[in-house]
């Protein structure tokens, strides 16, 4: 089996909360030596982002939470106080050694460390120094601190998603988990790789990539941006409808709900057919998709009193049966528990010091030729502090000294 897509590469990082880490951690599942830098004594912000924390065998308070853990296995954690200047010495001497390095402090505060690009770049030409921030380096907002919830209301994000106007309810939402910061984090580890790409093609040849939460939002509204791009309107918002074919949307059964997506006029045929109707697939406002787009609200409607005759399970299995696309509404344990998803591995388990079977998701991407198998557990503040500084001639004295004067 050949070496994992990142063996070699050494990334130091000095993200915290949620999309850099996400970032870090991803590029460390692909087999990179992610060194996390953390303050001495609380950590990474998100260690406090509690509960629910990880049980202490003695009954001790810890900081390791689901906020922290979900972002921040197989990385080596390192406290350092980047406020003295022997703390910045150290996270200097580290960089010297590193293909990347990875901040999301607010623009400008890393120079008055001599940590900003323009310093590590001149002790480290070839560095990819990634900067993630809440809304960029360039641009009125840049100073702005930016969090998920308030990037997903300023991006348009909330402007398009909640139930449909004149419904119980109805008003701009928010996204249930942090979808912004995972979506920067990718693109964060797409800047980072693309980078890394280019300095092997152009001679080591470093560079600055910059990525915000409030261009990946606007970016992630894809379709939805482009139809106020080309007529200068903002999409409603549909609450669970589709965003293509029609009918498509969440319909409830004598037991349940279930979602579905009828994706184009064959479909659309078959689908009357198992519901019972098939005179729908002849009436004139639902011959084309584009009919029922216009009519909408009637085919829902209609649709929405055949799906009350019959419980879900019958209509996912006729569904199945006609390949009209349809789903269960799963929560989390109906989707731990599907044996597809199982099948696909999706849940591992890593050994933690506080919990030797403790559970995570694994990463999304397979490989045929260098698959990630091995799952180091997300570190313990500080564990990997001794064995990292020995790298650039700390001995165990001096790093106790150090501990001493609360810099490491």
């Amino acid at each position: 089996m050949s070496a994992l897509p990142l063996s070699g590469i050494k990334i130091l990082d000095l993200t915290r909360v949620l999309a850099g880490p996400l970032s870090a951690q991803m590029l460390a599942d692909l087999g990179a030596e992610v060194i996390k830098i953390e303050r001495p004594g609380g950590g990474d912000d998100a260690r406090a982002f509690g509960p629910p924390y990880l049980k202490d065998p003695e009954g001790k308070a810890n900081n390791n939470n689901s906020f922290y853990l979900c972002a921040n296995r197989n990385k080596k954690s390192v406290t350092v106080n980047i406020a003295t200047a022997e703390g910045q010495d150290i996270v200097r001497e580290l960089a010297k050694t590193c293909d990347v390095m990875m901040e999301n402090y607010k623009v400008g505060d890393l120079k008055r460390y001599r940590l900003d690009y323009e310093a590590i770049k001149a002790i480290n030409p070839g560095i990819i120094y990634c900067s993630v921030t809440g809304f960029g380096q360039t641009g009125p907002y840049a100073p702005r601190a930016g969090y998920d919830a308030i990037l997903q209301a300023m991006g348009g994000l909330m402007s398009v998603t909640g139930h449909l106007d004149g419904e119980p309810g109805a008003g701009p939402m928010k996204v249930g988990p942090s979808i912004v910061d995972y979506m920067t984090g990718m693109n964060s580890s797409i800047g980072i790789l693309a980078a890394l790409y280019h300095r092997k093609a152009n001679d080591g040849e470093g560079q600055h990539v910059d990525v915000c939460l409030f261009d990946t939002v606007i970016a992630s509204l894809s379709h939805y941006a482009q139809i106020f791009l080309v007529n200068g309107q903002t999409p409603p918002r549909r609450g669970t409808w589709g965003n293509g074919g029609m009918p498509a949307g969440v319909f409830r059964c004598t037991d349940g709900e279930l979602m579905l997506v009828v994706g184009n006029d064959g479909q659309f045929q078959r689908t009357c057919g198992v519901l019972g109707a098939p005179e729908l697939a002849t009436d004139p406002r639902f011959l084309k998709n584009n009919d029922r787009v216009v009519h909408g609200k009637e085919i829902m409607a209609i649709f929405a009193g055949l799906f009350l005759k019959k419980p879900v399970a019958y209509w996912l299995e006729e569904l199945e049966k006609a390949g009209v696309p349809s789903g269960p509404i799963n929560d989390f344990s109906q989707v731990f528990n599907d044996p597809h998803v199982q099948s696909r591995g999706m849940q591992v388990k890593v050994d933690h010091p506080l919990q030797h079977d403790l559970s995570l998701i694994r990463n999304a991407i397979t490989f045929s030729g260098t698959p990630v198998k091995e799952y180091r557990a997300p570190p313990l503040l500080g564990a990997d502090t001794k064995d990292v500084l020995a790298t650039i001639g700390y001995d165990e004295a001096k790093v106790e000294a150090l501990k001493a004067q609360k810099i490491v």
